[in-house]
């Protein structure tokens, strides 16, 4: 079975996800954007054997520990898209606007796009490409758990914000309705802030796509 613990890291409060079968205790995380000590002290803790990162997008709060984690532990970076190559490129920058801890850019080992599909121990996560946030933005949905990790495209209540650069209301919107809705009002998510809620409870409840 398919397991995960999300711990939220940053001064943002980033929600990061650590993946793992529960049998072979082969592990992914998602979006390790800081306080790599942490992490890695829950990895342990669970024994894990932590062989991929997985990158919903490049702002600073989900990448920033990127680097450092794959070449600490020599493992693959999946993702995101190619559309954020610019946010990767600016990661040094972007640390220094927030206040971060020293980050630098990297180099996906994959890039991702729409209809892609990413595997751990045998479980196989669906790839989405959901614009609007950011241009390079995935999720990674589960059907075999019905669960979604969708970054900062959907929130409990709201959606992600569009006055980055390069960012885009519309296709965020579109992105939603068209990409998300479809795994399944049953289906919760795991958002890149905040509470988890499910696909369902955001159509009827949230004020931005509500109704879509």
């Amino acid at each position: 079975m398919l397991q995960y613990f999300t711990l939220p890291v940053t001064a943002f409060q980033q929600n990061c996800s650590i993946l793992w079968d529960d049998q072979t205790l082969q592990a992914a995380i998602v979006d390790p954007g800081g306080d790599l000590d942490r992490l890695l002290a829950e990895v342990a803790r669970r024994a894990l054997n932590l062989e991929q990162i997985w990158m919903t997008h490049a702002h600073i709060d989900h990448a920033g520990g990127t680097a450092e984690l794959a070449q600490q532990l020599g493992i693959p970076i999946i993702g995101p898209h190619p559309g954020d190559q610019f946010w990767i490129d600016g990661l040094a920058e972007q640390g220094a606007m927030f206040g971060f801890p020293p980050s630098r850019p990297f180099k996906p080992t994959r890039w991702l796009h729409d209809g892609d599909t990413v595997t751990l121990a045998g479980h196989v996560l669906q790839v989405r490409h959901c614009p609007g946030h950011t241009p390079g933005h995935v999720v990674f949905y589960s059907p075999e758990i019905q669960r979604a990790f969708v970054g900062d495209v959907l929130f409990a209540g709201s959606i992600g914000r569009t006055d980055f650069p390069q960012g885009n209301h519309e296709q965020l919107i579109d992105s939603i309705t068209t990409r998300l809705w479809p795994m399944g009002d049953e289906t919760v998510f795991i958002p890149g802030h905040g509470p988890e809620s499910s696909f369902g409870r955001e159509r009827q409840t949230n004020p931005y796509v509500g109704g879509t």
